[in-house]
């Protein structure tokens, strides 16, 4: 096929060379009119009509030609029409949101290949907007089972986006608002919706650009914030905040750095003093038999002190371990509190300092409690309150019967006159080797670290609770809730 003929097929099916076949058509039915049904009358009409007539005949012809035109433009414009109000319907509906419109035009020309391309481009838009909410979807997901709280702010520090974690983080900021506002009064007018404890971090990183990250103290808890920008063309456009919770990392991290510095004091301390004062002995520095007693004392009082230590040491790993045995039996703990109590009477009344039993005169029964270790814990705390409380002050021990949720339990205490555990210590005094020796007086005798962390354990082990309470300067007291029934444990 020639180039020509393949041109002539090509205007033959468009827009414009059916136009002129139209046109072509309407001149030839025109010229048929005239031809087939005027003309062969004309010199007929002429010889013997007026002029006046023949100007009618031909007026008449006009008319009629305009008529035969004007009907097939109409239907011309109606072929032409309807397919284009067919496209705008179909963009109507699709802009509506309805992406599945397909347009039904069954033609070869201009308009036709239109339809094609239409169809074709909402089938692509049908498929990316299908692919979007996938994606979409998937985002929502994961962002929902992230433990981590999720925060998307825009350039003027609107919330955007969240997740259920960060939607409940900024719930709860929110009440420390009120006291940041006081410290940071300028940030307080700007980047409103953004939580008071991440605004300098927000601040910096839309003013630099760049991912910054930072450890946040919100009230008794730590948190960290790593902040990235969100950048279009250059242009920042948000910030988007993944914020963890690290309070219990943060508090590891201090008791580890504790554990090593107490218990490296533990036991560099009288492994020095015992071979200072052996040498001493060795090289005859002491002369009198008075000072050498005495040097030979503070040997054998490191030595059980470094006893205490291992034992106690070797106690926490074997209840850790799970190796430690339980005698379980019935018991009245009044018993057990009598006796200690007149163990340490003595003790009390050489450091002056009053020791006070408060027990009911109804017994304190447990079904199943340990005698051994129930007296283990008194004996910790009392030695606790004994060595942290000056002369002239008093300590008491008591024991009561108490209703918690509608189950008894026994309640014991340890309250004692001393100096008291600043606040920020009373999360860490269980751990083993924690001390507060920054609010305690130490006596003669120091204690090794681990007698709360034991006290803790055993407690624990009788489905019990322990509670500390203390005031700087007015005394500590420890309480001690253990169930009367036998495997009831407090909710």
């Amino acid at each position: 096929m020639s180039l020509w003929q393949r041109s002539a097929g090509k205007l033959w099916r468009s827009v414009v060379g059916k136009l002129w076949a139209t046109i072509m058509l309407l001149v030839a039915v025109v010229l048929l009119i005239v031809g087939v049904f005027l003309l062969q009358y004309v010199d007929i009409w002429v010889e013997g009509k007026t002029q006046h007539q023949v100007k009618v005949l031909f007026v008449l012809t006009a008319i009629i030609g305009f008529l035969l035109s004007t009907f097939f433009a109409f239907f011309l414009s109606k072929k032409i029409q309807q397919p284009l109000l067919q496209l705008k319907e179909a963009a109507v509906s699709i802009s509506q949101g309805n992406y599945s419109t397909r347009v039904n035009i069954r033609s070869s020309d201009e308009i036709g290949e239109l339809a094609q391309t239409f169809n074709h481009m909402t089938e692509q838009l049908d498929k990316l907007i299908h692919d979007l909410n996938h994606e979409k979807n998937h985002l929502a997901s994961i962002l929902r089972s992230m433990g981590d709280s999720v925060i998307t702010f825009d350039a003027d520090g609107k919330v955007i986006l969240t997740n259920p974690s960060g939607h409940l983080l900024i719930n709860q900021w929110s009440g420390v608002e009120k006291a940041w506002q006081e410290d940071l009064f300028e940030s307080s007018t700007s980047f409103s919706e953004v939580p008071m404890p991440l605004r300098d971090l927000f601040q910096k990183v839309m003013e630099e650009g760049r991912d910054a990250t930072d450890n946040v103290h919100v009230m008794s808890s730590v948190w960290s914030a790593v902040m990235a920008p969100l950048q279009s063309k250059g242009v920042i456009r948000g910030a988007v905040a993944v914020i963890r919770n690290v309070t219990e990392e943060h508090k590891l991290e201090k008791l580890r750095r504790d554990f090593v510095a107490n218990i490296s004091h533990e036991i560099r301390t009288p492994l020095s003093m015992l071979q200072g004062y052996s040498e001493a002995l060795l090289d005859d520095i002491v002369v009198s038999d008075e000072d050498r007693k005495e040097l030979v004392q503070v040997i054998y009082d490191e030595s059980l002190r470094m006893g205490r230590l291992v034992n106690d040491f070797l106690d926490i790993a074997r209840m850790e371990a799970g190796h430690v045995d339980m005698n379980f039996q019935e018991l009245d703990l009044r018993h057990v509190l009598k006796r200690v109590h007149r163990k340490f009477q003595v003790y009390a009344k050489e450091r002056e300092v009053k020791l006070h039993a408060e027990m009911p005169l109804e017994p304190l029964m447990v079904k199943e409690a340990d005698e051994d270790r129930l007296e283990q814990v008194l004996t910790n705390l009392l030695d606790n309150a004994l060595r942290h409380t000056p002369s002239g002050k008093s300590i008491t021990i008591a024991g009561q019967l108490e209703r918690v949720n509608a189950s008894e339990y026994v309640q014991l205490s340890v309250r004692d006159e001393g100096q008291g555990i600043p606040s920020e210590d009373l999360p860490y005094i269980f751990e083993r080797f924690y001390k507060a020796d920054k609010a305690r007086k130490r006596g003669t005798a120091s204690g090794t670290g681990l007698g709360l962390a034991i006290v803790k354990t055993f407690i624990d082990l009788h489905h019990g609770r322990i509670v500390v309470d203390s005031n700087a300067g007015k005394g500590t007291s420890f309480t001690l809730l253990l169930p009367v029934e036998a495997h009831q444990s407090l909710s």
